[in-house]
């Protein structure tokens, strides 16, 4: 899967507060993506966030 900085994807577990939704902000060895409900910030290794993604919900389009 290729991802962008603002791509919302589906993780497949949910987040404690009850989303599943993420905005990615960060790309790179590491990933930091932030909860569309309550805003929580996460860093995740390059791996870890490749087997957690379920699907790409909105991709951000690229001018």
């Amino acid at each position: 899967m290729n991802f962008s900085i603002g791509d919302k994807v589906q993780m497949k577990k949910p987040h404690p507060c009850g989303s599943n939704e993420w905005e990615i902000l960060r790309i790179g060895i590491d990933f930091r993506i932030k909860c569309c409900k309550c805003g929580h910030l996460v860093m995740l290794p390059r791996q870890k966030f490749e087997k957690g993604v379920k699907k790409i919900l909105e991709q951000k389009q690229s001018d």
